[in-house]
């Protein structure tokens, strides 16, 4: 890595031909470079994309503009991709996982084919990579049987990973990193994935993997990279960051462990909280394209051919705005193709909701739509007590009108209900464990209880006060019936005190639940 300062004077605001004003920060003045004559010097071009979620139908208003969808996606892509023939499109994970019917109905294996028409070259897995197990991810990635939908070739790209342990063997449970040759410069480029990750994934999985240190892995893989020579070195990071669109106030996880990476890395793309980032943090460029196509990453770079190192380097974050560019005409085909396959069932309209159900939380961390999810839930199985996690749904459901596909898209995991017998003190300790040392607070959503808790009481004793809908303190010794999904039951989340529960009886899919719930509170006008 060429190491450089940062001066104000090169920030400069630019307009693109889109009609998005986006800032540019670079480290020297790009015609002393990028116009040499000579074979010094190499112009590599990355594009990439993050946080998809198999949203290949859907489509939101960026900017006062709609944006996203796959046809849209591809089109800027392979324009983008023409500028430069020195061009690899990369991703940063959570391509799968919390999909719309239009994928998830197919077990996401439509949009590893989209992946595949777009010619990714080279990915990481993210959290939502492992939802459904490190078998089903591997076959995504690989090809393999599944009884839903048979057999399935896998992906094309590359998939990398320096810190998804296999327990068994103790080896990273993929390639840790990938050489690519660029018109004859080798490139590095190493995948990894939060730690977080190791709080997401259920029981069984943890069984199996695990998701060890992101820096060390990343160092000891640029150790290897290194020894073979290469200079240029690209992470792919399925980790958070953000910034603001000038590139000043970089926060968020990655950002905090850019200076503890090996200086030989230049570029890193980022993922997992779906926010904008384009900054520098200790000489290391850090992207993130907020997420579901909305928009991708372009890095452009110079490569010194004599030392195979970065001379120069910028980013920018490009909206896919429907208004300047016409959907990609193969896309369209291929995705005319899945809504025959799909059928007319999901655009059944279920009920009429008069407002917003918002999935926002509040300043006690309770939302509106989890509450009622967690009413179904406990109506559907007939308990005391319900519990729902925050991330069991997607989005918020507007007014008016509300149809499967709604349904189905903002609760897309297909959990089950499960009921639980739980004692009064099982209980206090899955309340006691939304607050984690070193990590974000994961508030639980509840109804048939009523609590208190004090924030500044230490950790693990929090909960002050924790009574039932009839006002009686729970007691510490008595069981309780409580309806939670299989997922929280399996300990996820790191929830382990529903793991200690006994489960006595298992439920309907959480959505359908809902499902029921909506007709009977919300019938169609």
């Amino acid at each position: 890595m060429l190491k450089f300062q940062i001066m104000s004077s090169l920030v400069i605001l630019v307009c693109i031909t889109f009609g998005i004003c986006i800032f540019t920060v670079s480290s020297h003045n790009p015609s002393t470079v990028t116009q040499s004559t000579s074979n010094h010097y190499v112009r590599v071009q990355l594009l990439g994309i993050n946080d998809f979620h198999g949203q290949l139908n859907k489509y939101r208003r960026v900017s006062g503009s709609m944006a996203g969808g796959a046809e849209y996606l591809a089109a800027y892509l392979k324009v983008y991709k023409r500028e430069n023939p020195n061009t690899l499109l990369v991703h940063a994970g959570d391509m799968v996982g919390g999909s719309p019917p239009i994928s998830s109905q197919f077990q996401d294996e439509p949009t590893i084919q989209f992946l595949n028409l777009l010619h990714i070259d080279v990915g990481t897995p993210g959290n939502h990579e492992l939802d459904e197990g490190v078998a089903e991810m591997k076959r995504l990635i690989f090809g393999g049987f599944h009884e839903r939908t048979g057999y399935f070739k896998g992906a094309n790209t590359s998939y990398i990973s320096a810190n998804i342990i296999d327990k068994k063997t103790g080896a990273s449970l993929l390639p840790s990193y990938v050489i690519k040759d660029i018109d004859g410069i080798k490139m590095g480029f190493i995948g990894v994935v939060t730690t977080e990750t190791n709080m997401y994934v259920t029981h069984e999985n943890r069984k199996e993997v695990e998701i060890v240190d992101e820096v060390s892995a990343i160092n000891r893989t640029v150790k290897q990279l290194k020894e073979k020579g290469i200079k240029s070195i690209v992470v792919l990071a399925h980790i958070s960051a953000k910034s603001n669109q000038s590139g000043t106030n970089p926060q968020e996880a990655l950002v905090e462990m850019a200076p503890k990476i090996d200086d030989e890395v230049d570029v890193i793309f980022a993922g997992h909280s779906h926010h904008y980032a384009n900054t520098v943090v200790d000489d290391k460029l850090i992207v993130q394209a907020y997420s579901y196509g909305e928009a991708f990453s372009q890095v452009n770079m110079v490569i010194d051919r004599y030392t195979n190192d970065i001379v120069w380097k910028k980013a920018k974050i490009i909206v896919t705005s429907h208004h300047q560019i016409e959907p990609d005409k193969n896309t369209v085909t291929f995705l005319k193709k899945l809504k025959g396959k799909l059928g007319n069932q999901f655009n059944q309209i279920i009920g009429f909701i008069p407002e917003e159900i918002s999935r926002k939380q509040d300043v006690n961390g309770e939302s509106p739509f989890a509450k009622m999810i967690a009413d179904s839930e406990r109506k559907a199985m007939g308990t005391e007590i319900a519990f729902v996690h925050q991330g069991e749904m997607r989005g918020s459901l507007q007014r008016g009108n509300i149809t499967l596909e709604d349904l189905y898209t903002q609760m897309p995991f297909g959990h089950s209900i499960t009921k639980l017998i739980l004692t009064g003190d099982q209980i206090k300790l899955a309340l006691e464990q939304q607050w984690r040392r070193d990590q974000v607070n994961n508030m639980l959503q509840t109804v048939g209880l009523t609590y208190r808790w004090d924030p500044n009481a230490p950790i693990g004793s929090r909960i002050i006060m924790l009574k039932d809908s009839k006002g009686q303190n729970l007691q510490p010794d008595r069981e309780y019936e409580v309806a939670v999904s299989n997922y929280l039951a399996s300990g996820g989340d790191s929830f382990s005190a529903f793991e200690e529960g006994r489960i006595v009886e298992t439920g309907p899919q959480v959505v359908t639940a809902f499902l029921h719930y909506i007709e009977q509170k919300y019938p169609m006008k």
